[in-house]
């Protein structure tokens, strides 16, 4: 089968975030179950990536794009997981908002309420992953995996601001196009591709990602990294989280609604 146009595409994200709505509106529980379940998911293609790419530091160490291209080859299980079994990610819902948000078939409100909702759900899911799956089972306890979890946690707050938000807007609006790829395949190895590309991408440029970030930089604090949870939050989530905003629903959402929506 072809792929579907930009504007059918359109029409998915459209009838995607009426179901989202909808689910926030009424099955406010569900919304939060299928929350963790995407925060965990992002969590394990997370550690995916830090146990390849953080796997051959002698090898790395000679080709310092290695461990990038490693970690970035491996990330994109997480979205994945997110776009074919359906879970919630705040950043993809970023843009799938914005469209039926345009067409006005939703409110500020609604949208408020389910990014809150869903970053909430995605903040636990890491946790969970990160905690019980990671730290509490040893596998970042040895080095390479407990110097380079460490030092990931140490340098992700120890950016500014503005570089943490403008890496933000990169890694959103990477993995939002993402989701419109995979939107526009219609077979599962259609929507497997339209993931993995730009989420590769995000991850080898080294942009910042604050789902992914709830997971990387709490098990580096597990790890004995010299972070404190105000630090976390402050130093890097709130700038994340509002790049990634820009990033997914201006950069993605509003302007392909603003291209491709249907005008009466």
């Amino acid at each position: 089968m072809t792929v579907k146009t930009p504007a059918e595409v359109l029409d998915r994200a459209l009838a995607a975030g009426e179901k989202k709505v909808a689910l926030t509106r009424s099955d406010f529980s569900k919304l939060i179950v299928l929350s963790i379940l995407a925060g965990a998911y992002i969590a394990l293609g997370g550690v995916l990536s830090l146990i390849a790419g953080y796997g051959f530091p002698e090898a790395t160490a000679l080709n310092p794009s290695l461990q990038r291209l490693l970690s970035g080859a491996t990330f994109p299980i997480g979205l994945i997981l997110v776009v074919v079994l359906g879970a919630e990610l705040f950043t993809g819902n970023n843009a799938m908002l914005m469209p039926l948000y345009m067409k006005r078939g939703c409110t500020i409100g609604d949208i408020a309420l389910n990014w809150t909702a869903v970053w909430c759900g995605n903040l636990v899911g890491a946790l969970i992953v990160g905690y019980f799956l990671v730290y509490l089972s040893g596998l970042t306890a040895a080095d390479p995996y407990h110097s380079a979890i460490v030092g990931i946690a140490e340098a992700k707050v120890s950016m500014p601001q503005y570089v943490v938000f403008l890496k933000a807007i990169g890694a959103n609006w990477c993995v939002c196009l993402a989701v419109w790829l995979a939107m526009s395949g219609n077979t599962l190895a259609e929507k497997m591709a339209g993931c993995w590309f730009p989420v590769f991408a995000f991850v080898a440029l080294g942009y910042e990602h604050s789902i992914a970030n709830m997971f990387f930089i709490p098990t580096g604090i597990f790890e004995g990294a010299d972070v404190t949870i105000g630090s976390m939050i402050c130093d890097n989530l709130i700038a994340a989280t509002l790049g990634n905003i820009v990033g997914g629903a201006l950069f993605v959402g509003c302007i392909h609604a603003w291209l491709h929506l249907r005008r009466d």
